[in-house]
This record gives C-alpha cells, sequence and structure tokens, in this order.
C-alpha cells in the first residue's frame, strides 16, 4: 500500500473538515467526489 507523507498544517485542515468520527479515507475520497464532479460540470458548461 503508498504510503503519503503530509505536513502538520495539511492534517490540521483535514481534521477542520472531518465530521464526527469519519476516517480520513472517507473524506479523502468524499473531497475526490467533489473535486470530479466540479471537474465534469466546467467540463459540459462550455458546451
Amino acid at each position: 500500500m503508498p504510503s503519503v507523507e503530509l505536513e502538520e498544517e495539511t492534517v490540521q485542515r483535514l481534521d477542520d473538515l472531518r465530521v464526527d468520527d469519519e476516517s480520513y479515507d472517507e473524506l479523502i475520497t468524499e473531497l475526490m467526489n467533489i473535486y470530479e464532479t466540479s471537474e465534469l460540470t466546467l467540463f459540459h458548461s462550455g458546451d
């Protein structure tokens, strides 16, 4: 499994976004889904 090292500031920002006992995996997956959705929206808005 790959390993990722994060700066303390990044960890603090992630902690600020976490809800209840949400895992980092769940949070990162949610952020990636939001990013992908917004990317698709921007791509299609030019049509």
